[in-house]
């Protein structure tokens, strides 16, 4: 397990000059107890693909305005052809877009445009500690990164996303940017963080109040709380649980209105909250590609009313709403 010791080392020596300091009482136990799971096994046999990658190096890396680190011309064609072999063994790739040397990763999703909606919104980075709930492959630690964040790290169970960030991070080299295999109900009550994003997990979560409970515990006094999440249209009481699948997802618990969810986010002390964008998805920026073959967004929806999903309910409509911490 000594490769996947070696991704979440330089998280652990971060936190002891951070103001989540604290979190090593209990990091290091969750992270032994993860080295024992399924999970740890399937990510180790990916660390294994990781480290055939080529060892490259480069100062030409853009952060701020995309995930692009190299430029063509400092890629062999051989290491092309290596590079995007072993990166499709990744595969699924949803969140992106990612741009190395020669290989451009075209995503699921267009999370670009989704960054690029919320970031007009949020309280400056630079200098700040900011975690995201639900990273995914850690596209917008990135960015998060680029905006002159201290130090960003990423939770997120899922050994596939946890193993492509550590693909990005390859090429990258070392950076206060980090991904954790937990979920949120692993963390303690730190108070740490200044800026705390949960983007598209919501409506996921069997109990959204005890989700968001868990995402103010991570603030500071004054953090911004940014969230991303599907809605639905309607009042302060309007809220929609599909009876089984919602786009196809079956784990899809409540969608609520933008009214019903700035309730729930005062009813548990947040202040200065604001609807900043209201957004349905398009078939543009969700959508299969090269590097994500699987059904995308236009196989969920009806195909005579794309309005509609296959099952009858309002098609996907994102909200972002910000808070703060009091």
């Amino acid at each position: 397990m000594e490769k996947l010791h070696n991704w979440f080392k330089p998280c652990l020596h971060d936190l002891l000059d951070s103001p989540s300091v604290q979190w090593l009482d209990t990091l290091p136990g969750a992270l032994s107890h993860w080295y024992q799971s399924a999970a740890a096994s399937d990510c180790l046999k990916y660390a294994r693909m990781i480290e055939q990658l080529p060892a490259l190096q480069t100062d030409d890396i853009d952060l701020s305005s995309a995930v692009r680190i190299g430029t063509p011309g400092q890629m062999s064609d051989a290491d092309q052809a290596r590079t995007t072999s072993l990166l499709k063994k990744l595969m699924p790739w949803r969140k992106g877009p990612f741009s190395l040397y020669s290989v451009n990763i075209d995503t699921e999703w267009r999370s670009d445009w989704k960054w690029d909606r919320v970031l007009p919104h949020i309280q400056s980075l630079k200098g700040k500690q900011v975690l995201d709930v639900g990273c995914g492959s850690g596209y917008h630690l990135w960015r998060m990164y680029g905006e002159q964040a201290e130090m960003v790290i990423g939770i997120d169970p899922t050994p596939l996303f946890v193993a492509q960030f550590q693909a990005i991070k390859y090429f990258h080299g070392p950076a206060p940017v980090h991904v954790l295999p937990l979920g949120i109900e692993q963390m303690p009550v730190l108070n740490s963080f200044d800026t705390v994003f949960s983007m598209g997990v919501l409506y996921h979560r069997r109990d959204p109040i005890q989700f968001l409970t868990e995402l103010k515990n991570q603030l500071v006094k004054g953090g911004q709380l940014v969230l991303e999440t599907l809605v639905v249209d309607g009042d302060e009481k309007t809220v929609l649980m599909p009876t089984d699948r919602y786009a196809q997802m079956r784990n899809v618990w409540f969608l609520p209105s933008c009214d019903a969810l700035c309730l729930w986010l005062s009813r548990l002390g947040f202040t200065e909250i604001k609807v900043v964008d209201v957004d349905i998805t398009s078939l543009e920026e969700q959508r299969q590609t090269e590097w994500m073959t699987n059904q995308s967004l236009k196989d969920f929806l009806d195909p005579d009313d794309i309005s509609r999903t296959v099952e009858g309910y309002p098609s996907p409509k994102r909200a972002v709403i910000t808070a703060l911490k009091k």
